[in-house]
């Protein structure tokens, strides 16, 4: 049995690091800094960090199948050139609205990009409830409103089967599924699959593992749990040395290394003091499990 062994990778501290992607390739970790507000690559082979500017809050990135990437940045999907540092936009949604950006977003199986919208923050986790709504963009550019009335749209992903859809909305401090139609991008029976008991904190970020178990960042609960969403039941805690912990994603060699973001918004100097890789990022090696290729955004 392998050692759990957790370890600060990246030691660049992000407000809010976000949406990490493993990109195999290149043995990058590509991820986002909601408020810095800048996209990132993460080279593993020679630690060096390339980043990237965005106009406003970007709340996800991910790959396109045919070059650069597409972000979830203020309140549109966009397109981005990374070898000419070049940003366009694709189409904007919550266009009646005023207060609402992209948080967390990732693309299905089949290419489609989903992300969803929450009221922009007061302070961390404090905002305007049920403004945010859950969104795809498909590859002809068209948007889909799957549903409204969220608080805080956040960690989403899709079973290895693809029968299934694993979301977040924080402030319900619950993972939910629905069922899913790969072949239509529709979601239907909506339920819940776990509820976080008081110390676990807020649910964020999350991602499948290839035996169909989920992995969630607990937001001020210094941990990431695994999760059968079959059965409802916490299979395994990954303690973290930080509280702020917001989204993971598997990588490496084989996809079996987790990595875990993290924030340091809102802390104060004596918080800071007693965890000083507040905002980094965290490599969890050792778990026995892998992880699934990310797929890209087709259009």
């Amino acid at each position: 049995m392998a050692t759990l062994k957790v370890e600060c990778v990246v030691k660049e501290k992000n407000e809010i690091g976000e949406g990490p992607v493993w990109e195999e390739k290149d043995g990058c970790l590509l991820y986002v800094d909601i408020y810095g507000p800048k996209i990132n690559r993460w080279n593993s082979l020679t630690n060096q960090i390339e980043s990237m500017c965005t106009e406003t809050y970007v709340g996800c990135v991910v790959p396109r199948r045919s070059g650069g990437y597409v972000i979830g940045e203020g309140t549109r999907f966009a397109a981005v050139d990374w070898e000419r540092r070049a940003i366009t936009t694709i189409t904007k949604v919550d266009t009646e609205k005023t207060n609402t950006r992209f948080n967390d977003g990732k693309v299905d199986p089949a290419g489609r990009f989903f992300a969803g919208t929450m009221a922009v923050e007061v302070r961390p986790a404090e905002l305007e409830r049920k403004q945010g709504s859950l969104y795809s963009l498909l590859p002809d550019h068209s948007v889909v409103k799957h549903f409204d009335q969220v608080d805080l749209s956040n960690g989403l992903d899709w079973s290895p089967d693809h029968r299934f859809f694993y979301y977040v909305d924080s402030l319900t401090y619950m993972v939910e599924a629905f069922d899913y139609d790969i072949h239509t991008g529709g979601v239907a029976n909506r339920r819940m699959v776990y509820r976080l008991e008081k110390d676990e904190g807020i649910p964020d970020g999350m991602c499948i593992d290839v035996e169909g178990k989920l992995w969630l960042a607990c937001y001020n609960g210094g941990r990431v749990l695994r999760i059968d969403p079959l059965t409802g039941t916490r299979l395994q805690t990954v303690k973290m040395p930080v509280a702020k912990i917001t989204s993971c994603c598997f990588g490496g060699k084989d996809y079996t290394d987790l990595y875990v973001t993290s924030a340091c918004k809102g802390m104060d100097e004596e918080s800071l003091a007693k965890q000083p890789q507040a905002g980094c990022i965290f490599k969890v090696s050792g778990l026995g499990v892998k992880g699934i290729p990310p797929n890209s955004f087709s259009g």
